[in-house]
């Protein structure tokens, strides 16, 4: 039964409502991050009376005291490469438990548990580690503790997805006289291919925003934007200028928001793989 216009508009009202109430901090960010600083201490409304992107220009020419272009950087090569490693473990990884049923009882749910305890208690274990092996502070060294943070649901989304495909195609191949790896390389992967990419983005997504190990492995050379972020406070010294701090927060947004509702009905249908069968 198709619903009447009234339902329609209160539908779409409280979809409104709730999408302005729950994006409200970032609405109020952006808002703030387009005012000046005489618009920003008299007046604390919603209300732009002369938008000016004179913060976002102050940014990128404080480069002496904090390299907003550096941080950014730090964060595309670091949360990339953790991405990337993560689905080139996890896809050999999850075919072998769904095809061949290798540590699918017990390591998929040690693996996937694993993402459940509080990071922080590796913190101390992994500094030292990082210590001792010079990966302090370097892109790669952050790069790999990225990767380990998302191979769990790396790993779920790819072995749903590899549930999903039908055996058959994998059988006649093999019938044709392929091996495994040529199996897993020349169908396998063509085949998953969508469900590769949205592992990818979300797991690149996931890593720009971690924070605890970026804060802990990181001092100068390696920093990520979400760490760097926080550093403007002591470069702006006692008086901070809100509308350049509100400015760096969208600015170090943007990446992962444009990337997420770009793929964000590739994602969707990733996290949806293997719920419904039939």
């Amino acid at each position: 039964m198709k619903p009447s216009p009234l339902m329609m508009a209160v539908r779409w009202l409280v979809l409104v409502v709730a999408a302005l109430v729950l994006n409200f901090p970032i609405i109020s960010t952006l808002i703030t991050s387009l005012k000046s600083d005489s618009e920003i201490a008299s007046s604390a409304s919603l209300i732009i009376q002369q938008p000016t992107l004179e913060n976002y220009r102050a940014i990128f020419a404080m480069s002496d005291r904090f390299d907003m272009l550096h941080y950014l950087a730090n964060s595309f090569i670091s949360a990339g490469f953790g991405a990337v490693l993560s689905i080139v473990l996890a896809f050999p990884a999850a075919y072998a438990m769904v095809r061949f049923g290798t540590g699918e009882r017990w390591l998929l749910p040690i693996v996937t548990n694993l993402r459940a305890i509080p990071l922080i208690i590796f913190s101390i274990p992994l500094y030292l580690i990082y210590q001792q092996v010079h990966l302090l502070d370097t892109r790669f060294g952050l790069g790999l503790i990225l990767c380990l943070i998302n191979l769990p649901l790396v790993l779920i989304l790819i072995a749903n997805a590899l549930r999903d495909m039908p055996k058959e195609i994998e059988e006649a191949a093999r019938v044709d006289g392929l091996g495994t790896m040529a199996i897993l390389t020349r169908v396998v992967f063509p085949l998953a291919k969508p469900a590769l990419a949205s592992s990818l983005i979300l797991s690149f997504i996931y890593s720009w925003n971690e924070f605890l190990f970026g804060l802990m492995l990181t001092t100068r050379a390696a920093v990520p934007v979400t760490v760097g972020a926080s550093f403007f406070f002591s470069a702006s010294g006692g008086d901070v200028r809100w509308g350049i701090a509100a400015a760096v927060m969208i600015v170090g947004t943007l990446p992962p928001l444009f990337v997420g509702l770009a793929a964000y009905k590739h994602i969707g249908r990733s996290m949806m793989a293997g719920a419904v069968k039939g």
